[in-house]
């Protein structure tokens, strides 16, 4: 009988030993976001996702001024956003945004109050358009607090600002701009819709005329699957400053398409965006513009 018993003994301890063992050769699995779960989440203008972003643009010109349609430019950008959490719906933002400007047009009227550069990198085209090469352009940027609701709204505000830093006056101009800012969005099942708005005035700088600036965004994003999704984020602006007689509004309708994939194991994002202006300065604006854009998905520093 005790030898009976012992062996149930020693049977039950080998098996409380290797159930442990058979337990800890199943592999964890831990579960990932979905290329649709990131892709809506990068929509989010809450969104606690930190992005590399760089919009590249092409603008093509029109306008009252001779040769105005026959004019172009790129710009690249980098745009880093970071945010940092204050708490579970809170967000705190300060995205700058840093372009380089190419072959932007620069009118050259002589005898007038616009002239040739003085170091005379300019080449006239068509005698009313200068060339302005490469240049660093003014750095923008937003300081912004962004709050979720439980019903999915979205309010954000904080400032929006323009540095003086371009490298050649004639593609900058020439003041420090600040002024207020305020977004509202909605999330819905289907995507995201939302409008961005500041106001800038002229603080530092050149003090030969005033500056006076409404800008913003108008935004909406349409889910599709698979990371695909429909957007559009056209920027326009009112200038309050504008000369008699001029157009003061800059207003483009846009729309584009946008893919969500991953890149070895980082999620990255690429867009490409058509805006066509139906409003814009008479002597010489904005047509059209294409916009291109791509950005990874980075870990936050914090």
């Amino acid at each position: 009988m005790s030898g009976r018993v012992f062996t149930l003994i020693l049977v039950s301890a080998l098996l409380q030993t290797q159930v442990p063992a058979q337990a800890a050769e199943q592999p964890v699995l831990e579960s990932e976001p979905s290329l649709d779960e990131i892709a809506r989440e990068l929509a989010n203008p809450n969104t606690t996702l930190g992005t590399l972003n760089v919009p590249i643009d092409y603008v093509s010109y029109k306008g009252d001024l001779p040769g105005a349609s026959s004019q172009e430019s790129w710009r690249v950008s980098f745009q880093p956003v970071l945010p940092y959490a204050l708490n579970e719906t809170t967000n705190l933002y300060v995205r700058p945004n840093i372009p380089v400007l190419i072959d932007q047009p620069v009118p050259v009227v002589f005898g007038s109050d616009v002239s040739p550069s003085a170091d005379g990198q300019f080449t006239a085209q068509d005698g009313n358009f200068g060339n302005s090469g490469t240049d660093l352009g003014d750095i923008t940027f937003d300081i912004a607090i962004g709050k979720a609701f439980p019903s999915k709204t979205i309010l954000a505000g904080g400032i929006a600002g323009t540095l003086d830093t371009a490298t050649n006056d004639d593609v900058g101009l020439g003041q420090t701009l600040l002024g207020p800012e305020i977004a509202l969005a909605q999330i819905f099942d289907w995507g995201v819709l939302g409008l961005l708005v500041t106001h800038q005035w002229d603080v530092a700088g050149d003090d030969d005329f005033d500056t006076s600036i409404t800008a913003g965004q108008y935004f909406y994003t349409i889910n599709l699957k698979d990371g695909w999704q429909i957007q559009g984020q056209p920027a326009y602006s009112y200038n309050h400053e504008a000369r008699n007689g001029e157009e003061k509004w800059t207003l483009p309708l846009g729309t584009g398409i946008a893919k969500t994939l991953r890149i070895g194991k980082t999620p990255w994002k690429f867009s490409l965006q058509y805006w066509y202006f139906v409003k814009q300065a008479d002597s010489i604006g904005p047509d059209f513009q294409v916009r291109f854009q791509l950005g990874p998905v980075v870990p936050l520093p914090w």
